[in-house]
């Protein structure tokens, strides 16, 4: 696969089209779950996130899973909201520029993670199935 290479800040259509090429790499027993859970791209958290997960600065967390995972939720609860997996932009590109890391790689391991927490499952789950789609 080609990576795309960047002259400016990759903007949140650029993110949007990674996670969906990561989306698109992960297996479909994975992804099956995953049916009906927004994905969206933003630059940081909001002010009630900050403050919810008193977060020192909106750069401290690169994604976030909203909504009840499937581990606890059932047939009764009533959803007042939609499941969306949240990948912020800012925080992502600072951390891609502090590590040097493949910008491509970080959003596919954020993606990842916070799959991960709608479907309950474990950080070394987690591991292995990005080991798997990587």
């Amino acid at each position: 696969m080609i990576r795309p290479r960047f002259t400016t800040a990759p903007t949140l259509a650029d993110l949007e089209v990674l996670a969906d090429r990561a989306l698109a790499a992960l297996p479909a027993a994975f992804l099956a779950p995953i049916r009906g859970v927004a994905i969206r791209v933003e630059d940081f958290p909001d002010e009630e996130t900050i403050d919810e997960m008193d977060l020192e600065s909106d750069f401290d967390i690169l994604g976030l899973y909203r909504g009840i995972d499937l581990a606890h939720g059932g047939i009764h609860d009533v959803r007042t909201s939609l499941d969306v997996i949240l990948l912020y932009r800012r925080p992502i590109l600072d951390y891609w520029c502090e590590t040097g890391e493949d910008l491509a790689d970080i959003v596919r391991h954020v993606l990842i993670h916070e799959i991960g927490h709608h479907l309950g499952l474990s950080d070394d789950d987690m591991e292995r199935i990005e080991e798997a789609a990587g």
